[in-house]
């Protein structure tokens, strides 16, 4: 009973239900990076590939298709970080306005404690800064990756060459790798949503998103097309 007068305007599920939106969270990006060894995920399988690009890369001539490939990556993440920006002022917003946000809570005949509303919306404003964060980082390590394609030597036979394209694929790998924290903590953005409903609708948004991420990296029809690999 003690613990549970230490939650203030949160039950106890309350808490059950923000551990799981936070372990959920964290165990979808550890699986999506490090699968088993027998089902690679699809963000494992899109590492080969940026490595066999920055190979072709080497004798592609003229080299302007992969510097517009990798301009159209930076646009992206500099679109989502835009977009987070803009939902972290619309969650500050919404903490600021607490009226509102009750008044769609009972319309949905959904109790509110009005004092733990921001807290709530907290949350979401939580995710979208790590969002914020991981895509700023990844749109300025594909900058790199762009000046370091731009170091590779006109001529494959210059033993820098290779050596030199290897680097710009793990800084390549390394900024989709922050891109994809960066859509993962908006997936879970979206689902901490669902604490407005209540540590139900929380658990069951969690579960949704937890599910689609695990589907998409693990069961999609994309991953079973990336698979597929031309004959020799």
């Amino acid at each position: 009973m003690d613990i549970i007068a230490h939650l203030g305007p949160f039950s106890l599920y309350d808490a059950l239900a923000l551990a799981f939106v936070v372990l959920t969270w964290l165990a979808t990006g550890w699986l999506s990076e490090h699968p088993p060894a027998s089902r690679p995920s699809v963000s494992l399988l899109m590492e080969d590939y940026r490595r066999d690009w920055m190979h072709a890369f080497v004798t592609r001539q003229p080299r302007i298709f992969d510097a517009t490939v990798i301009e159209s990556l930076r646009q992206g993440t500099a679109f989502f970080a835009s977009a987070s920006l803009i939902a972290i002022g619309g969650g500050l917003a919404m903490i600021g306005n607490v009226g509102s946000v009750t008044d769609l809570t009972g319309a949905l005949s959904v109790e509110a404690n009005p004092s733990a509303v921001p807290l709530k919306v907290l949350l979401v404003v939580a995710f979208l800064s790590n969002a914020l964060l991981k895509f700023v980082w990844s749109n300025r390590l594909f900058g790199y990756c762009s000046v370091m394609m731009a170091a590779v030597p006109n001529d494959p036979d210059h033993s820098h060459a290779y050596a030199r394209a290897a680097q710009a694929a793990e800084i390549n790998i390394t900024a989709a790798r922050s891109f994809n924290r960066g859509l993962r903590s908006i997936y879970f953005a979206l689902a901490a949503l669902g604490w407005l409903l209540g540590p139900i609708g929380l658990a069951l948004a969690t579960l949704a998103a937890g599910t689609v991420l695990m589907r998409r990296e693990f069961a999609s029809h994309s991953r079973a097309v990336i698979l597929q690999r031309p004959p020799d």
